[in-house]
């Protein structure tokens, strides 16, 4: 049975597909902000995070897709990181972006990506957490600042499937960074992003990049595709170095890139117009493939609401199932959509939710 969990603004929602069609299975944690989460296909786990406020970030754990909830420590700053002054203020998790789970060969590890740039390991399936205070103290950092929010972010973390060790994140605004050791080590990536929102002299530099989401195709871990503030780049070296893809229709602006799992020459994007604006193009609400490395682009919106549009897709709101055949989508104005025969044709599952974070497929 398919299942697709949807973090929204309002509550985690699992659906699933019967012979009716896809249907509500259930809402856990009505009414409350659901930044992220992670189906594992290690142990079957369903992990969840929220972001409350006042009363902060919080982290559960569920064994049976859902049913029921067990709260977890949330990722925390250690003590030693506090400010020392009455002028300096302490750093604390304003938001878990992004949930990660360690490959077959680190059973327990969960990765965590948070506002304000920090990335957190869990060797114990979120029983506790640790700070990654080798990324957090390279002087890069200086240079991080925040694009949609106030503070720098780590958004995407991607794991090399032949080796976990292996790893790339990615921070808005600071750039794509790549660890060969589980972390303990890391090397700033991504040469050839363009940041046409610096000033000319500073459009290269690889610490103020803002790749908004990257992806990696799983049967060919060194492609990797990079939605980026400025455009879409492909990297064919791991991450190392990117092209700009200069034939991006409607647009190479938007926020969500998603790669056919055994095919890294085709990709998926929910094209906008970038900055103030963030619409859809001439508010036509479409998503675009490529199936040759991006030498050219198909625009779809069979099943997609006519024009005029303004749905936005988030980072995490588009994810392709692992038979590379179905998409699932999911916008700012709450509509949630499956996209058949490989986002060709699309059929409304709801448009009546809450703004949506995330869409994720059960793991099988």
């Amino acid at each position: 049975m398919a299942r697709l969990f949807v973090a929204s603004r309002k509550g985690l929602l699992s659906f699933t597909q019967g012979d009716g069609g896809w249907a509500l299975e259930r809402c856990s944690f009505v009414g409350e902000p659901v930044s992220a989460v992670l189906s594992d296909p290690r142990d079957g786990a369903l992990y969840a995070t929220l972001n409350l406020g006042h009363f902060g970030v919080k982290l559960h754990r569920s064994e049976d897709a859902g049913a029921s909830w067990q709260e977890l420590p949330a990722p925390a700053y250690p003590a030693q990181e506090a400010g020392t002054g009455d002028d300096e203020k302490a750093p604390s998790v304003e938001l878990i972006w992004t949930l990660a789970g360690g490959g077959p060969d680190r059973p327990g590890t969960l990765w965590a990506g948070t506002i304000p740039g920090g990335l957190f390991h869990s060797s114990d399936r979120g029983e506790s957490w640790s700070l990654v205070e080798s990324l957090w103290n390279v002087p890069e950092r200086a240079q991080w600042f925040g694009g949609g929010y106030d503070q720098p972010g780590i958004h995407s973390i991607v794991l090399d499937p032949r080796d976990s060790a292996r790893m790339t994140v990615a921070v808005s605004c600071g750039g794509i960074w790549r660890s060969a050791d589980a972390g303990a080590t890391w090397t700033l990536a991504g040469a050839g992003l363009k940041a046409d929102y610096m000033p000319p002299s500073d459009q290269d530099e690889r610490a103020v990049q803002d790749p908004h989401r990257i992806v990696l195709c799983p049967s060919a871990p060194e492609v990797v595709w990079c939605q980026h503030h400025c455009g879409i780049f492909l990297s064919r070296d791991g991450a190392e170095s990117f092209e700009k893809i200069e034939t991006a229709r409607p647009s190479g602006f938007g926020f969500a890139v998603a790669v056919h799992p055994e095919d890294p020459e085709t990709a998926w994007f929910a094209p906008a117009v970038k900055d103030e604006c963030r619409v859809p193009v001439d508010q036509r609400f479409v998503v675009s493939r490529t199936r040759d490395g991006g030498a050219s682009f198909e625009a779809f919106d069979a099943g997609l609401p006519p024009p005029p549009a303004f749905d936005l897709v988030y980072r995490h709101g588009l994810e392709i199932d692992a038979a590379g055949q179905r998409l699932a989508m999911g916008s700012t104005t709450g509509s949630l959509w499956i996209g058949e025969a490989q986002g060709t044709r699309w059929q409304l599952v709801s448009g009546n939710l809450p703004p949506i974070a995330q869409v994720h497929w059960q793991a099988a």
